[in-house]
């Protein structure tokens, strides 16, 4: 039998592997602060309801707790992924809300190259 800290931690992994949720291209400055430390500028270059991939040179890794703070919300919990050692990949504690998903990524999405 699993726990529940199992099965919410699986979901949150799977959620943020699941490539069919809608992914969008952004550059969003944010902060983000691993947990028992200080905080340090990202730029937030993949947002989802399920995570997000930000620029970070640092040695945090998977499984720690950390809070990403986007302009004008409060800290969001996420659980590390991944880390590439340029590229940090996280999923939150909760899913976002779509509605602000859509107002942060129709105020920093990165324009897409035109097709042809």
């Amino acid at each position: 039998m699993t726990s529940s800290t199992e099965t919410t931690s699986r979901y949150q992994i799977v959620a943020q592997e699941d490539r069919c949720a809608p992914r969008a291209s952004v550059a969003i400055p944010a902060t983000l602060r691993p947990s028992g430390s200080s905080g340090f500028s990202v730029v937030v270059t993949d947002l989802s309801l399920a995570g997000f991939a930000c620029q970070a040179v640092t040695g945090i890794k998977p499984g720690m707790l950390c809070w990403l703070t986007l302009p004008g919300l409060s800290g969001l919990q996420a659980e590390v992924v991944w880390n590439n050692g340029s590229m940090v990949g996280c999923a939150f504690a909760r899913l976002l809300n779509q509605a602000v998903l859509d107002l942060v990524v129709s105020r920093y999405r990165m324009p897409q190259p035109p097709m042809g």
